[in-house]
């Protein structure tokens, strides 16, 4: 009976130590550390977790959940406005949920946050000091609640973050001190070496740059709403949205009544008749309400709505969604648009103001954008069109900055090569804008090479090259694969031919083809030079200028009247002919005398990086051959045709 006793208390006490990894509470020293720090005092504790489904063999690869609670505290003199944390996740984690804060990045839960993660305020943004609230925690500190997955940590190990660290600027932060296995914290001081750029007020922030930014000012404000002013500048000399659509997440069950300049894509107040704000606004027609979603999309108008005394003249509106780069048209990079906000309880009053979150932004033809979380500015000033010359302030004034990603999604645009000194034509990459597997590998090979064409192949559409394709492959003896590769699949391809090269200069001819039904309105074409752009001297058909914002790049857009690339047609005859691109060219003239040694037909003269309308396009990966053959000068050339008059006469 005893030894059975003594198995029970051995497995009990082996069973409470177990527990304690995977309850564990943070510290009871934790208190002492916080009230040691003079500033601001981060703590990091793991409270629990489990096993996940589904169970593998290799134990690197098991998921397991995991919760801890993150503790941001001011313990300074100083208010911290918009405190943002960094946490050093290392587990491949992925956060499923996080109470009172977002990712920094804007990206939506649930997140891969396992190369580390920056979280901010959500609801609670600004930690005031023990000072101006008598020592009130609830308006000192922020809690956040974490819960998430990870993989390969096993009990007994803990999944600590290999740092915590204040992100804000303006502060230095100590070495991170562990307390037991399973909490770590650190203290965070301002940094006297520090210099701020805030030259306003301290509640304020300092505006960002970034490639995109999108203002939201309040202009306007009552009890149960406000107007707000959205403003999308884009300040990217390459970047640029077509048909752009906006979203964001409401925090408190706000809705939209009415919108000047843009409009919701979706039109409906259901969501509000069935839901609290229904409730609330017993009095309110609903049927003139414009959108009751969480997250709602926002779209352009048509040109035709800007004189609109309804929904239109609002400044920069209009424009079906089309945000030109400023080195475009610098009257073309902004897009606004205002918007009647109704309040949701416990926030009705003049100064309880809070921008929405989790902002994206995207286009059609267009890059990827990733947008932070809104910081609190400077209120923005407008001309005061009652009263000129003076300036009208916002009430208050939010910034997201957006920036544009390199995901590793396929490309919507692709570069073919050709040259006076080589006959056939290098496609562009086989897939380079997608293939779907599943439905192609049968037909086609996704891995083959692109096959080289005649240069006529160019004008028919990729399922019509297939014949001339194989023909051109027996007359210059190439390789024909089994089964033929895959078309690039790309919208829109671009054909850059190296035309002539003498000892003063060289020429190349761009081509742009539309193979998609849609035609671009004011498209422009980039292309980085790496060697060749100091050399830049004309563009024929084309306006073209080198950008000096950015290096060793050339800009090209259609002329007045010439800017539309339009869609692609069908051939004279339907029923025999493929169908017909749209086609843009011009042809392209550069000097050697400022770039000495350069070597056109090695691969200088051929563009590095081709970006079409923001989207960076697909570019071959081997340069024409030029068989042996070199640059021949005028007077050489005027020898041979004289020595072969010669010899011809002495015949």
């Amino acid at each position: 009976m005893a030894s059975h006793v003594r198995s029970f208390c051995c497995f009990f006490t082996l069973a409470v130590a177990v527990l304690s990894i995977f309850s564990a509470t943070p510290s009871t020293s934790q208190p002492q550390a916080a009230d040691s720090c003079n500033g601001i005092f981060l703590s990091y504790a793991y409270t629990g977790g489990r096993k996940l489904a589904p169970n593998v063999t290799e134990p690197a690869e098991q998921p397991y959940r995991f919760e801890s609670t993150l503790r941001v505290l001011n313990n300074g003199l100083e208010e911290l406005k918009d405190w943002r944390v960094y946490v050093g996740f290392r587990h491949r984690e992925w956060l499923v949920s996080a109470s009172n804060a977002v990712l920094a990045d804007g990206a939506s839960l649930p997140a891969a946050v396992g190369n580390g993660t920056v979280l901010s305020g959500s609801t609670v943004r600004d930690l005031k000091t023990a000072v101006e609230t008598a020592g009130d925690l609830s308006q000192m500190q922020v809690t956040v609640e974490i819960v998430g997955a990870l993989f390969g940590v096993a009990p007994p190990a803990v999944p600590m973050p290999s740092s915590i660290n204040l992100a804000n600027d303006g502060f230095v932060c100590g070495q991170p001190t562990s307390q037991g296995s399973n909490e770590t914290h650190v203290c965070c001081t301002s940094d006297p070496n520090f210099k701020s750029n805030i030259s306003t007020l301290e509640e304020f922030q300092p505006r960002q740059k970034g490639d995109l930014s999108i203002t939201y000012d309040v202009i306007r404000t009552y009890d149960s709403n406000y107007w707000a002013e959205v403003t999308i500048a884009n300040h990217n000399p390459l970047g640029r949205l077509d048909n752009w659509q906006l979203t964001w997440d409401w925090n408190n069950d706000e809705f939209i009544y009415a919108m000047k300049g843009a409009y919701p894509s979706n039109v409906d107040s259901s969501e509000c008749v069935f839901g609290s704000q229904g409730v609330f606004y017993k009095e309110l027609d609903f049927a003139n309400v414009l959108n009751c979603e969480r997250r709602p999309t926002i779209v352009d108008l048509p040109p035709s709505s800007f004189n609109d005394t309804n929904i239109g003249q609002i400044p920069f509106c209009c424009r079906n969604g089309t945000i030109l780069p400023p080195t475009m048209d610098p009257s073309m990079s902004s897009s606004r648009f205002q918007m009647q906000v109704f309040k949701m309880p416990p926030n009705l009053n003049l100064s309880h103001l809070t921008p929405p979150r989790n902002w994206e932004i995207k286009g059609t033809l267009n890059p990827d954008y990733k947008c932070g979380t809104p910081i609190r500015v400077t209120p923005s000033e407008s001309p005061d069109l009652t009263h000129p010359p003076s300036n009208k302030s916002a009430i208050a004034s939010w910034q997201v900055v957006c920036n544009i990603t390199n995901t590793n999604r396929a490309n919507k645009c692709c570069v073919s090569f050709s040259a006076y000194y080589n006959e056939s034509v290098i496609p562009c990459n086989t897939c380079a804008c997608g293939c779907n597997n599943n439905n192609v590998e049968r037909t086609c090979s996704v891995t083959s090479p692109a096959m080289l064409l005649p240069p006529e192949a160019q004008l028919v559409p990729f399922e019509n090259r297939t014949e001339k394709a194989v023909t051109w492959a027996g007359l210059k003896h190439l390789h024909v694969p089994n089964p033929m590769p895959c078309g690039d699949n790309c919208g829109v391809s671009i054909n850059w031919h190296v035309s002539t090269d003498y000892r003063r200069g060289w020429t190349a001819r761009v081509t742009l083809f539309n193979w998609g039904e849609t035609s671009f309105a004011d498209w422009f074409v980039a292309v980085e030079m790496e060697k060749a752009a100091k050399g830049f001297e004309k563009v024929y058909s084309f306006n073209g200028s080198a950008l000096e914002s950015v290096e060793n790049t050339i800009f090209m857009q259609g002329k007045e009247g010439l800017n539309y690339l339009v869609a692609e047609t069908d051939g004279s005859n339907p029923r025999r002919d493929p169908r017909v691109p749209g086609k843009q060219q011009s042809v392209i003239s550069f000097t050697k005398k400022a770039t000495p040694g350069i070597d056109v037909v090695g691969g200088d003269g051929f563009p590095s990086k081709v970006i079409f309308n923001g989207e960076e396009c697909s570019l071959p990966l081997v340069f024409p051959s030029s068989g042996g053959r070199k640059e021949v000068s005028l007077s050489t050339m005027m020898f041979l045709v004289l020595l072969f008059s010669v010899f011809f006469v002495w015949q």
